[in-house]
Parts: structure tokens; C-alpha cells; sequence
């Protein structure tokens, strides 16, 4: 992890849970760009064999202007536009799921498969910082997964999930949901190449989340209320968190299900066969 910047220099690796093979994704280099709240771009390698190193940069962050036409996701952004035509080409619909952790994210994935396993082909792309635990949930479905580990990373990026597409291979005509690393934050910023954001949030979190959160709920076509079997137990304002959802986000779709009881899931059903 750059101690200059956050940004994670663990490059990560991707499991498939069927063979046990695990593969390393390279970034090209260790060089960053990032961009202050004036606008100013500053461009650094990581380097940290020395403190001066990081002094130096930390001052250049500070207290230097440096004009650099290069947009800090450029090349995500182009990977993502490849991975988008690669989906086109193939008739795939892929969604990017995200949220916070325990959410309800993977219970809703495998709910969702076992229901439309006979309607639908979904692969899955599992994203967490460490471990394949929800990829063996995923896996216990029937369905392909793969997974990728961010190490120190707290979201996918578009070349993580181009890599993880050469392994998954999902069928023409089917559906690849893609499972973020739990985060109301950085996920939202990074294109991955799918045709929809869909924003997960359980009552369990608090109504405000999408005010407290907006860019996330502002960037998704779909949010996700789950858990609504628990809402006899939960002070949680259900029309108060639509109200702030379409404060931020006007055009965003709407879904209140429960994994567990089966309750709104056949809206969101619908809506994915569609």
C-alpha cells in the first residue's frame, strides 16, 4: 500500500475454485497519477526503498502544480470499453453488484441462481480483498465463478475482470454478475465494462446511506433494498430511503426483496429477463 497516496500496489490474483489454479494479475508498472480537489494532477512511481522518496512526493502532492493531460483512469476506462464490447459481442449481460460488507450481496447472487438456473446462464466473478469463501457459495450453485483477490485493493478494476473473463469463458447469450469487494466508495469510480451498476443496501444499514453515499447510488440503474423480512425488528424508514435514493439518482430502479423469504424477488427476476 503507497503511503503517499492509498493506492494499493498488490497487484492481486484470481482463483478458480473448480481446478484450485491460481493466477497473478500484473499491472504494467507501479506508476500512479492523482488528481487533488483543485484539479492539479500529480504523477509518482512507487518507490519505497527510501523515505526521501515518499518525503518528496508528499511535497510535490502539496505544494506542486504539475500539468498532465493524462486522465488518472484513462486506461481503465479503455480496458473497460474492450471488456463492454467483448460482453456486446457475445450477448452478455453483465452487472456490476455493490455494496457494503453484509449487505446480503452473496445470499441475493445464490438466491438468484438457483431460482433462474433454469431460465438463465449466469457465471459469476467474486471479488473480495481475501480468501474464496464466497466463490465455494457460489461455486455450490452449479454455477462457473471465479475469484479475484484484491490484497490491499478495495475495489475491481476493469483489467482484473478482463483477466478473469479469459478464465471464466461464460456462455454467448447469458448473464456474468460481477461481485465487488464490499465498499460504498471506490467501486462507483471504476467503469468495469458492465451494462449496469445495480447498488445493494440491507435495511440493516440505516436509511441515509444514499445521501451519506451518493456518488455509488447516483452511478447504479438499480438499487437493491435487502433484507425486508427483517423489518418488524429494524428502525429502518423504507419510503424515506426511496426519497433519498431519487434525491441523488432520479431514473434509479427500485427493488425490495428478501432472500431468505422470497419476498420482491420475482420483480427483480423480471427485471433481469428483461
Amino acid at each position: 500500500m503507497c503511503v503517499t497516496c492509498g493506492c494499493s500496489d498488490d497487484s492481486g490474483k484470481i482463483t478458480n475454485p473448480q481446478t484450485g489454479e491460481v493466477l497473478a494479475i500484473s499491472h504494467d508498472d507501479n506508476h500512479h497519477t492523482h488528481t487533488l480537489a483543485d484539479g492539479t494532477v500529480i504523477s509518482h512511481s512507487h518507490n519505497h526503498d527510501t523515505v526521501d522518496n515518499a518525503s518528496e512526493i508528499h511535497a510535490k502532492i502539496h505544494n506542486t502544480t504539475i500539468s498532465l493531460e493524462q486522465n488518472i483512469l484513462a486506461k481503465n476506462d479503455l480496458i473497460a470499453a474492450q471488456n463492454r464490447g467483448w460482453f456486446k459481442g457475445r450477448n452478455i449481460l453483465a452487472l456490476n453488484l455493490m455494496s457494503s460488507p453484509g449487505s446480503g450481496k452473496t445470499t441475493l447472487l445464490t438466491r438468484t441462481i438457483n431460482d433462474l438456473k433454469d431460465r438463465l446462464t449466469i457465471s459469476v466473478i467474486e471479488g473480495d480483498q481475501e480468501t474464496i469463501n464466497d466463490a465455494k457459495k457460489i461455486e455450490a450453485t452449479g454455477c462457473k465463478v471465479i475469484q479475484i483477490n484484491t490484497g490491499t485493493g478495495c475495489h475491481l478494476d476493469a483489467l482484473m475482470v478482463d483477466t478473469a473473463l479469459q478464465q471464466l469463458n461464460p456462455s454467448i447469450d447469458s448473464v456474468v454478475m460481477i461481485e465487488n469487494v464490499g465498499n460504498l466508495v471506490c467501486p462507483a469510480l471504476f467503469d468495469l465494462g458492465e451494462q449496469a451498476k445495480v447498488a445493494i443496501l440491507s435495511i440493516t444499514e440505516g436509511e441515509d446511506k444514499p445521501i451519506k453515499y451518493p456518488h455509488i447510488f447516483r452511478a447504479s440503474n438499480v438499487m437493491i433494498i435487502t433484507k425486508i423480512d427483517l423489518l418488524p425488528y429494524v428502525q429502518f424508514d423504507v419510503e424515506k430511503c426511496i426519497e433519498y435514493a431519487r434525491q441523488v439518482n432520479p431514473d434509479i430502479q427500485i427493488f425490495q426483496v428478501s432472500a431468505l423469504t422470497g419476498k420482491g424477488l420475482n420483480d427483480w427476476y423480471q427485471w433481469l429477463r428483461k
